[in-house]
């Protein structure tokens, strides 16, 4: 299904929507525009229910899923993956770990206890990689339901804000160095807003300028390239999965081509090609406008997500999920100061 008379008002009113949440967004980079995003929709969602479901639905349904995926793909154009690898290099063992760490425990916290897995997933990718772009980028590929990504945007969110708060104090505390610092805040506080945000109140406490805050992003990005060969191995194992249950069931082959989310290639080509223009000295900075209509995309997608959640089972599940997050947190803040202390950085 495609944008049409059925979809086009449930993608108007999405659009709609967005758009406060994308100011509020602009002024409050703690929170960011998708928060401000699920919480108007999960409002309206549940004042208009019927409204929404008669003559939005189609449209709610289409910006939940495409528009998500269209989000990510876009997302391809502000990875370049030569640049960042080249100035983050240092921070690669610390990332590595963490990530591993976070998908790890919430693997295991996931077969421990009785956890929707694809919520595990999408906790999991967003704690270890960068927050609600990691989510966006994971979620169509395992098919999660509008749910599983409201309640993973929400425990990823507020664990970025205590970071914010904490994790400056706390770092002082322990005698960080600077760099220790910036490389702490990259690597184990979620999203990018708040990576920045937790650095620069620790460039306001030490005096450093933006010496902090400039390291901790380009670790985050050089984190944010994860979402690459995560996604590419979720996709993967869905395609094992489907070959699996064929097999099983009626012994029927199974199409790679159709089951493989085609959006998660042109996510990968789409920084191949930021890549390419790059190291040919091409100036790239034309291609941040697709970054910010990705942005815009996800707060779009956010507002459906919202509006097709269900605030009570949201609620009555949601402490299991705060849990896990807690849980891949903790990990990570600990693996993060023990990796960067063995390669001498603290």
């Amino acid at each position: 299904m495609g944008i049409n008379q059925k979809t086009l008002p449930g993608i108007l009113l999405c659009a709609v929507l967005a758009f406060p949440c994308w100011l509020l967004g602009q002024q409050f980079h703690l929170v960011g525009s998708p928060i401000f995003a699920i919480i108007l929709g999960i409002i309206i969602g549940t004042i208009f229910t019927s409204w929404k479901r008669e003559k939005t639905g189609a449209g709610i349904g289409f910006t939940s899923k495409k528009i998500l995926q269209w989000a990510v793909i876009l997302l391809g154009f502000g990875l370049n993956i030569t640049q960042i690898l080249h100035v983050g290099w240092i921070s690669l063992p610390v990332i590595i770990s963490t990530i591993a760490t976070s998908l790890i425990v919430a693997y295991v916290i996931y077969r421990l206890t009785h956890i929707d897995s694809n919520t595990a997933v999408l906790i999991g990718v967003g704690s270890s990689i960068c927050g609600g772009s990691a989510i966006a980028a994971a979620a169509p590929v395992i098919k999660a339901e509008d749910q599983d990504i409201a309640q993973a945007i929400s425990v990823v969110f507020f664990f970025n804000v205590v970071a914010a708060f904490v994790f400056p104090q706390f770092g002082d505390a322990i005698g960080l160095s600077n760099m220790g610092f910036g490389l702490f805040a990259g690597t184990a506080v979620n999203d990018t807003s708040s990576v920045t945000a937790t650095a620069a109140v620790w460039d306001s406490m030490k005096g450093t300028g933006t010496q902090v805050l400039e390291y901790a992003t380009i670790v985050k990005l050089t984190r944010t390239l994860a979402i690459i060969p995560i996604c590419l191995g979720l996709a993967s194992y869905q395609v094992y999965k489907a070959k699996q249950n064929a097999a099983q069931t009626d012994g029927s082959s199974v199409s790679v081509a159709k089951i493989f989310p085609k959006f998660v290639l042109y996510f990968v080509i789409c920084s191949l090609i930021t890549t390419a223009l790059s190291y040919a000295n091409v100036d790239i900075g034309f291609l941040s406008i697709f970054k910010t209509i990705s942005k815009y995309f996800i707060t779009m997608a956010m507002v459906a997500i919202g509006l097709n959640t269900n605030i009570v089972k949201l609620l009555k599940s949601g402490g299991s999920a705060l849990a896990l997050g807690a849980c891949c947190w903790i990990a990570i803040t600990a693996v993060s100061l023990v990796a960067q202390h063995m390669i001498g950085l603290w």
